[in-house]
């Protein structure tokens, strides 16, 4: 037993764990105050986290179990039941901040979107893995898997909900052109996703929309409407200095800052822990990304190369838009950051996603031990896709 355990990511174990409580304690003093107006006890999203928290570390301790190679097998059954989801909530879907993008099933509410990324990517790198011998043949290696990659990205625009969209259509992205296809492929793609953003602009654009920009780009134009949540976010982050103004002093929270505890909780630890705190998330944030793309690097199994990659990226891109957003380089979306931010479908999700990453760190490690050194040039050329430079993803 003792042995098995060694064969884990501890780095990868240890981290998002240490995440999730530093921000159960920052969501707790980010939200005691917004509770209480609201009508509830002021340890109301502190227990609904630490509820999900329970939850998600028992998904974490499974898929950190389960062979992530099972998951190929169960393909068929997690992309259709992902776009029931996508379909069912925008029927029977609840609306929240102008979105219909949640199930509101009593004590606790879903979003489908969430599980969408990490179904996508698993697809993505189910599809490329098993194409990697025609890959730069377009019709036949490329294409394919784009037509539901549009199709889950149509849904989710439907609700609307454009910053899940945005985070999905990058991280497709990043699988893609992992996987290995030809320059002029990807150019055409690009081509292809610009016509079609260029084609659906003058149906996207609406009044909200067109504040969000005003608010991220001209916000001292309109402090008091459109600018007004980044000014308070501003205010949070620039009284915090070095230090922060200490655990659960924040003024910002007290009524000024939008949903203190889920898109702008950076803001309330920049506030009340200063650059320090920031820093120490930004580096735990930083330990998972670059440790899911050394996994890739390291895996000589393309699926699972693939998987970390989406895995790694799906964390680095949703904290960049969070962060954009409170800070002024992007407009606000509504996207929670990873692991700190309250919500109990982006936590599920995260901690699932963190399993899989630590089973394929397992199987890489595993693989490694049981290689004997002259044979692993052998293995490394006939089992691992290439990367774009044309060479192997293991030295």
């Amino acid at each position: 037993m003792i042995k098995k355990l060694g064969n884990y990511d501890f780095t990868l174990m240890i981290t998002p764990v240490l995440l999730t409580g530093f921000g159960i304690v920052m969501i707790y003093s980010a939200s005691m105050v917004f509770a209480v107006v609201q009508g509830f006890e002021s340890t109301h999203f502190l227990v609904k986290q630490i509820q999900w928290f329970i939850i998600s570390m028992g998904a974490f301790a499974f898929t950190s179990f389960f062979p992530y190679k099972y998951y190929q097998k169960l393909m068929k059954v997690i992309v259709l039941s992902i776009v029931i989801l996508l379909i069912g909530v925008l029927i029977f879907g609840s609306v929240v901040n102008g979105a219909k993008s949640w199930f509101d099933l009593g004590p606790v509410s879903m979003q489908p979107s969430e599980f969408a990324k990490l179904g996508l990517i698993m697809y993505l790198a189910s599809v490329y893995s098993k194409k990697q011998e025609y890959i730069q043949e377009f019709n036949k290696g490329v294409l394919p898997p784009l037509v539901l990659t549009a199709l889950m990205l149509g849904l989710i625009l439907m609700q609307p909900d454009v910053g899940t969209a945005a985070i999905i259509f990058l991280i497709a992205c990043s699988v893609i052109f992992s996987s290995g296809i030809r320059f002029k492929h990807l150019s055409i793609l690009v081509l292809i996703g610009l016509s079609l953003v260029a084609l659906a602009i003058p149906s996207m654009v609406t009044d909200e929309r067109i504040s969000r920009f005003t608010g991220a780009y001209q916000p001292f134009e309109t402090p008091d409407t459109d600018g007004y949540h980044l000014i308070q976010s501003y205010l949070a982050i620039g009284v915090g200095g070095l230090d922060g103004e200490g655990l659960g002093h924040s003024v910002q929270k007290l009524g000024y800052l939008p949903e203190p505890h889920t898109d702008f909780i950076m803001a309330v630890i920049a506030e009340e822990l200063g650059f320090i705190g920031v820093a120490v998330v930004l580096g735990m944030l930083s330990i998972i990304v670059l440790r899911g793309f050394f996994i890739s690097r390291k895996s000589r199994e393309s699926f699972g190369a693939l998987l970390a990659i989406g895995i790694s990226s799906m964390v680095g891109v949703q904290a960049f838009i969070n962060l954009g957003a409170i800070t002024g380089l992007l407009p606000i979306t509504g996207v929670p950051l990873p692991f700190v931010s309250y919500g109990g479908s982006s936590l599920l999700v995260m901690m699932i996603s963190m399993g899989i990453l630590n089973n394929i760190a397992k199987s890489v490690k595993k693989k490694e031990q049981e290689t004997e050194p002259e044979n692993r040039q052998i293995t490394n050329e006939s089992n691992v896709f290439k990367n774009r430079g044309g060479k192997t993803w293991v030295k």
